[in-house]
């Protein structure tokens, strides 16, 4: 596992053993404050730990503040081109920024930025992706290559570090998820500065949520990566369930029961997606009081080999012709009909998670 220096945005910790947090950026306007608060509550509802906006123009520069005084999770400024927006996000007191150090305009600039930002006590990301590589590193390294951004990374945080700034979170993104992994592999060795992980334009839909899993989640599992943010093209909400879903399946963090499920086969004679439905919602309608246990809750389609196969859940249902067993840890508990099933599935789970209010599952 590695541990990375802890940096402080806002009122997350990010990196030094803290919990992995989720992050996503609006696709809203931002200079209409309105629209864009609104949908930042929803990416708050639906997860979001820290959100980020786009600052194009001295306009949208000009409603951070704004934006800031009336979110409840740390807001961070995207910045491309223009030094001046730095300054102007990092005074109007935004968490962090999010600077692409291949486009910010040279060194001055960048030692304007770290100055500011020193003064206000305000991280700042190196966003190092295709548009941060220098001219002469991918023409040396034949274009977007691990090693060119590996190099660029290791560039500008020599710059830093020689200006004596160390408040930095750490990112090498490309559409390519290989290039991506390597790429942080590399750097994770090299340094220990907190590493923001994603696959840029991964793309929409069930692609980019497989290239997005592959990537964010290979590291994970290596011990790398101490924030995550999933780019699906289209609405943000959507990316939140599914950087929930690859922190849970990593086992690095926990929101509500895992659920497993069989595939179904010819010896399953019941609806069973129905009833991963009717467990989703007893979940959905008691999520407070679930979340607090990591329970694993098992639907299976085999009346024979169900509570077997699913042993290790702490509570399970398969069923047969109208019927339904309900087990907990592979010991058959109930025998009910399919009409009263959600209600004693319910009890089941509730009771279960009361008995291990103190002692833990």
């Amino acid at each position: 596992m590695r541990l990375s220096m802890p940096v402080k945005v806002g009122s997350v910790t990010v990196g030094g053993g803290a919990p992995v947090s989720i992050q996503s950026m609006t696709n809203t306007d931002t200079t209409n404050v309105d629209e864009t608060l609104q949908q930042i509550e929803m990416l708050v509802n639906a997860g979001c730990e820290i959100v980020r906006v786009a600052v194009p123009d001295e306009r949208a520069a000009r409603s951070l503040e704004i934006i800031k005084n009336n979110i409840i999770i740390p807001l961070v400024a995207d910045i491309h081109f223009d030094y001046r927006l730095a300054i102007m996000a990092l005074d109007a007191g935004v968490d962090k920024i999010r600077i692409n150090p291949g486009n910010i305009g040279g060194e001055d600039k960048l030692q304007r930025i770290i100055d500011r930002a020193r003064d206000k006590n305000i991280p700042i990301r190196i966003g190092v992706n295709a548009g941060s590589i220098p001219r002469d590193l991918r023409k040396r390294h034949g274009g977007v290559t691990v090693e060119a951004l590996e190099e660029t990374a290791m560039r500008t945080l020599d710059f830093f570090e020689k200006h004596k700034f160390d408040q930095l979170i750490l990112s090498l993104k490309a559409a390519d998820v290989l290039t991506s992994v390597q790429a942080y592999e590399k750097v994770s060795l090299r340094v220990s500065y907190p590493l923001h992980l994603g696959i840029t334009e991964a793309g929409r839909g069930l692609k980019g949520i497989v290239k997005s899993t592959m990537g964010i989640g290979s590291l994970l599992l290596k011990g790398i990566g101490d924030t995550i943010r999933v780019s699906l093209t289209g609405n943000p909400v959507e990316e939140i369930p599914v950087a929930r879903e690859i922190l849970q399946a990593a086992g690095i963090r926990r929101f509500g029961p895992e659920i497993i499920s069989c595939p179904t086969c010819a010896r399953c004679d019941i609806d069973l997606p129905a009833i991963v439905d009717m467990v989703e919602d007893i979940i959905k309608k008691n999520n407070e009081l679930l979340t607090a246990f990591p329970l694993k809750i098992a639907v299976m389609g085999c009346p024979v080999n169900g509570p077997g196969e699913a042993r290790d859940a702490h509570v399970g249902v398969s069923g047969g012709r109208g019927f339904a067993i309900i087990f907990r840890e592979g010991k058959v508990i109930k025998k009910v009909p399919f009409s009263e099933l959600a209600e004693i599935l319910q009890e089941t789970i509730l009771q279960l998670c009361f008995q291990n209010r103190t002692h833990g599952i």
